[in-house]
């Protein structure tokens, strides 16, 4: 189980974009892997409503849980290891373990037990030290949606918005208002229920 305060800048990019970034920072098709995240709501969107967001991701053969909620910078991740057999019980039947997670849900007055699986996102990424922090390049597929995004992760908020923001300059890409990938998957869920 931990926790930590997540500060990122983003930025969505063209497919263009995306591939002119590849060749600009020499990027070897074997430095890119893929994660899977697979995201959690009530069917009323209780957390989304919060601004909060609940994950289980699967990368390097590890089944992590995380729940994001808003903070006075960036977010608050709290992160807790599934096994093998929670994750699959997750995934399969929707019956997510218990733990700090179900706790903080619950202070919110969301009835734990409401959680559904709502669906996968899968995203191609690379990622950079850059500068005194973590470039992040994403390639997303979720539902309909195919997507391309950059990231920028860093400790201080001042100093990684001007790297960013210099980066972004020196590459020509035009700053853009970018949700994180869980708003968008979670938007592009709520127009499929809507027409449902």
């Amino acid at each position: 189980m931990s926790q930590n305060i997540e500060i990122e800048f983003k930025n969505m990019l063209t497919k263009k974009e995306y591939e002119r970034f590849l060749i600009e920072f020499n990027i070897d098709k074997k430095q890119i892997f893929s994660q899977e995240n697979h995201y959690f709501d009530t069917p009323d969107f209780a957390l989304k409503n919060l601004g909060a967001a609940l994950r289980i991701r699967k990368k390097g053969g590890v089944n992590e849980m995380t729940l994001k909620q808003p903070a006075t910078v960036g977010l608050l991740e709290t992160n807790q290891i599934l096994s093998a057999t929670e994750a699959s019980l997750a995934l399969k039947l929707g019956r997510l373990p218990d733990g700090l997670v179900q706790q903080l849900i619950e202070e919110n007055g969301i009835p734990f037990s409401n959680m559904e699986y709502f669906g996968s996102l899968i995203t191609n990424r690379v990622e950079i030290e850059y500068k005194n922090g973590l470039l992040v390049l994403d390639h997303s597929s979720y539902l309909t949606i195919e997507d391309y995004e950059l990231e920028y992760e860093v400790e201080s908020y001042p100093a990684g918005l001007k790297t960013f923001e210099e980066l972004l300059a020196q590459l020509m890409i035009p700053k853009r208002e970018t949700e994180n990938k869980i708003r968008r998957f979670y938007n592009q869920k709520y127009k499929q229920h809507d027409l449902i």
